[in-house]
């Protein structure tokens, strides 16, 4: 009873501060938002607490392990010879190449149409169901096959167009979903389980959230090009392009790691000879609260919102990585909640590389989403605490 009690706070505090940040509270669809909402519970309900939504979940992880065991197949081609220090592989070989084999399949897979017409229609599904309009209902789900580059350039010709409260929408909610690209590569990390149901939740805690701050109406006759989501003229260019692309990934995520985790190590260093305490600590013990509010047990709060804080700092990739060796130790409950929130873009290097996508797009738009994207972050992150509250509920 207690964890139901806080669960329904830790709602009530987010669609109150959704409710609070809104620009047009008049115009708020609460009709979508019940929806949202209860398709969330239901969601959730029947993939972690269902026996048929538990062999769902098992056959889509069994899945991702097959295209792992296909990639792997590439991986060993190409560094067969490589040898491992003190038999430990090495984590850009042994995961983040499985990215180049999981775009190839997305590249392929977009060019015979298969993911452009499932997601014009179940955008379009949302749509009609909550009263949302279709372009960021379309958008929205683009991005937890896509990515946010992905799902905004699905949309490049209709962002132009956009006012300020949709264009926020498109943007967040986003922001709050993953590249089905990587997802292989979570699963090498945090459990499988809470890996995908993360994924559905995150699509409508993204246009839940976003919806409230930023009300945007229903705009009769807008329809979606799937030809804006083709890009490649032939098979072959479809697999070059998605290895190329997966590769850039790889690269990209690698980079990053070593910055992010070099940087962290450095700020450890200099806070633990002055202070006495490190980064991940002070993380902790200020989003604790937020790591209490989503389920996680009081004892287990501080070591949570550090997990939280590092993502939201650097990447989700970084935390998951601590997040892991963390797991053994830990309640079901904690591993469960944290590995839901974890799972998705919203974090401070977000804000730029969206940016940096509109602008691509649109010099003018890239202005107003520059105003409001610390604002994005927020919604976004507000955004992976419901998923993860929602989850909780379920274990």
């Amino acid at each position: 009873m207690t964890e139901l009690l806080i669960a329904i706070l830790s709602v009530m505090v987010l669609l109150g501060a959704a409710f609070l940040m809104s620009n047009d509270r008049k115009n708020i669809n609460y009709r979508a938002v019940g929806i949202l909402f209860v398709a969330q519970l239901v969601t959730a309900y029947a993939m972690l607490n269902t026996t048929i939504g538990g062999q769902v979940v098992r056959a889509v992880t069994n899945f991702f392990s097959k295209l792992m065991e296909f990639g792997n197949e590439g991986i060993a081609f190409v560094f067969g010879g490589f040898e491992y220090q003190n038999d430990m592989p090495v984590f850009f070989i042994s995961v983040l190449l499985l990215i180049v084999f999981t775009s190839t399949l997305l590249s392929v897979l977009t060019y015979i149409r298969v993911l452009p017409l499932m997601i014009k229609y179940l955008g379009g599904a949302v749509s009609k169901l909550t009263g949302l309009p279709v372009i960021e209902s379309f958008s929205t789900v683009a991005s937890s096959i896509f990515g946010d580059t992905g799902a905004l350039i699905a949309v490049k010709t209709h962002i132009p167009k956009m006012n300020r409260n949709r264009l926020f929408i498109a943007t967040t909610a986003s922001m709050t979903s993953v590249s089905a690209s990587i997802v292989g590569a979570y699963m090498t990390m945090i459990p499988a389980e809470f890996v995908l149901v993360a994924l559905p939740l995150n699509v409508m805690s993204g246009l839940l959230l976003a919806s409230m701050v930023a009300p945007a109406q229903l705009v009769e006759g807008e329809q979606i090009n799937i030809k804006d989501m083709i890009h490649d003229k032939s098979l072959f260019e479809a697999i070059g392009n998605g290895a190329i692309d997966g590769m850039k990934v790889a690269g990209i995520v690698g980079a990053m790691l070593i910055a992010y985790i070099s940087l962290i190590a450095m700020v450890n260093f200099i806070l633990t000879s002055t202070i006495g305490t490190d980064l991940t600590t002070i993380m902790g013990l200020v989003l604790s609260p937020v790591a209490w509010l989503m389920g996680v047990p009081a004892n287990e709060m501080v070591q949570a919102g550090g997990v939280m804080g590092t993502k939201i700092i650097s990447n989700e990739f970084v935390a998951m990585l601590g997040f892991k060796e963390m797991i053994p130790a830990l309640t079901p409950k904690t591993v469960g909640v944290v590995s839901a929130f974890l799972v998705s873009f919203a974090n401070f290097s977000s804000i730029g590389i969206i940016l940096g996508t509109v602008k691509a797009i649109d010099e003018k738009q890239a202005g107003v989403v520059a105003t409001f994207g610390l604002k994005m972050l927020l919604v976004a992150t507000m955004a992976s605490v419901l998923t993860a509250t929602v989850v909780g509920l379920f274990i």
